[in-house]
């Protein structure tokens, strides 16, 4: 198996990810936040995708599905365009509303785009510096590392938090 196809492998299982955590929520399950201060559903899908989407972008020299298919529009939030949710305060995890139809057409739509990007390199590309502002510098196969990473605890953070609607309501209903 090639690096690529090990990588595609592991991107390829991020949208059903995203669509079990989806699937069957309505848009005051997507807000609701664990505690009251975790975060939700909905902002944890979108910092996904945004995350991923910036990255991936920027290590391919590509612009961000975000703006390129105006999704920015599309979901209306009041951030900046280049907002990718990192230190994000309590007020604007509240402020990222949008239906679990909307979340997953974004997030399918970055997710084409890394695979589109995936399937063109070569093992060489993989070493390739992306980002020089570390030591050491970070190449284009450590960058896709760690955004898998990422996708991968916000997904399963969405997971979690969606299983604690389950239990909450189960303990309701009692």
């Amino acid at each position: 198996m090639e690096s690529k196809e090990l990588l595609l492998e592991a991107f390829d299982r991020l949208p059903g990810l995203v669509r079990q955590v989806l699937d069957g929520l309505d848009e005051g399950q997507l807000q609701r936040r664990p505690a009251g201060n975790g975060n939700s559903i909905a902002w944890l899908v979108w910092h996904m995708g945004r995350v991923e989407d910036a990255q991936v972008a920027a290590a391919s020299g590509l612009e961000q599905i975000w703006t390129a298919e105006r999704f920015v529009a599309r979901f209306g939030l009041p951030l900046a365009d280049s907002d990718t949710g990192y230190g994000h305060s309590s007020k604007q995890v509240d402020a990222v509303r949008a239906s679990r139809v909307l979340l997953q057409e974004y997030y399918d739509a970055v997710h084409r785009q890394t695979a589109k990007v995936l399937e063109g390199i070569n093992d060489s590309a993989l070493d390739r510096v992306v980002d020089r502002h570390w030591d050491p510098p970070v190449t284009l196969g450590v960058r896709l590392v760690s955004i898998l990473g990422d996708c991968l605890q916000h997904a399963g953070q969405a997971a979690y938090a969606k299983g604690l609607h389950r239990t909450s309501a189960d303990t309701n209903s009692a």
